[in-house]
């Protein structure tokens, strides 16, 4: 076998029956770990009474989405690995056609699964995901017609909901930061490969239902808002170099303005922007600046690249 298919857990005896009797039927061989964050629901005693040969690792609290898939990706012994919600149901052939996309070319770092609505399968959840120079980062597709998104394509980064990964290039440039805990690591990762020199993609053949904010309870939530809006900064001066960040400077006051008014209008503002603070303070702390990517002159094309795509993705977020 060349994949482990590793599926974080936190309380979801709601969603991992399914999960598990769907993945049972895929006919392309893969190792499967589950990692689970501190349940309370009984996930642990009901994965080894009905999966006793799936690997079960169980963590004492919740460490967060990073944490737990970053010990899945050590225990791994593939070179591919696939990051899986508990949330999802996937459809037959989705393994294959993940590892087959993936092996087109060394050069690609990830592939992100088609995923589809779970209560509407002709809607798509999420194509891939794009970042665009406000600031933003935005699933690909969401909401649209599945059938819009049948080529694949390269992606700014995949979403660690439903994606294969190079091992030997997590080997190179890092796993997941754990700072993040949750929300906005795979856009991190995905922007960190394309930093190297490497790409994503997306694959349509690799479908999947998933329900959505299984753990957080909700779309918008201040769980969720909280914790985004810290990652949404340091996201940024992590992965920036300076020069860079002035550059959008322009672009991102103005996108920080619209989400801070969006947030106010939910009654979360005092919360977005407490969020805002603590990831600039994120930034300059010691392990952020442990974790910040150092420029180096060898990756100049790839900043180039990304920038426009940031630009170009302006468009592709109103279009």
């Amino acid at each position: 076998m060349n994949t482990t298919i590793v599926i974080p857990n936190y309380n979801g005896m709601k969603y991992l029956p399914a999960c598990m009797e769907a993945l049972a039927g895929q006919d392309y061989p893969a190792c499967l770990l589950v990692v689970d964050n501190g349940s309370t629901d009984g996930s642990v005693t009901w994965l080894n009474e009905n999966y006793p040969d799936v690997e079960v690792i169980s963590l004492g609290e919740n460490t967060g989405f990073c944490r737990a898939v970053n010990i899945g990706i050590r225990q791994a012994k593939t070179p591919y690995v696939i990051l899986l919600n508990n949330d999802t149901q996937v459809k037959e052939g989705f393994t294959k056609a993940l590892v087959s996309a993936i092996e087109t070319s060394e050069n690609i770092f990830s592939v992100s699964a088609k995923m589809l609505e779970m209560k509407d399968e002709t809607l798509v959840d999420n194509a891939g995901d794009l970042y665009c120079a406000f600031g933003w980062a935005f699933a690909r597709g969401k909401g649209r017609k599945a059938s819009e998104f049948n080529a694949r394509v390269p992606v700014f980064s995949a979403c660690g909901g439903a994606s294969i990964y190079r091992k030997a290039v997590l080997d190179k440039i890092g796993l997941f930061d754990e700072l993040h805990f949750a929300y906005l690591e795979d856009v991190d990762i995905g922007w960190r490969a394309r930093i190297y020199g490497f790409v994503n993609m997306y694959e349509p053949g690799a479908q999947v239902l998933h329900a959505g904010s299984a753990a957080s309870g909700s779309k918008y939530n201040r769980f969720k808002t909280s914790l985004a809006s810290v990652n949404s900064v340091y996201l940024i001066g992590k992965n920036m170099p300076f020069l860079q960040w002035l550059l959008n400077l322009p672009f991102l006051a103005c996108g920080f303005l619209v989400k801070t008014l969006f947030f106010t209008a939910k009654g979360m503002g005092g919360l977005y922007l407490k969020g805002i603070i603590k990831g600039a303070l994120r930034c300059f702390s010691a392990k952020g600046r442990k974790n910040k990517v150092r420029f180096r002159w060898e990756n100049l094309a790839n900043y180039c690249r990304i920038q426009w795509e940031m630009w170009l993705n302006i468009v592709k977020r109103f279009v």
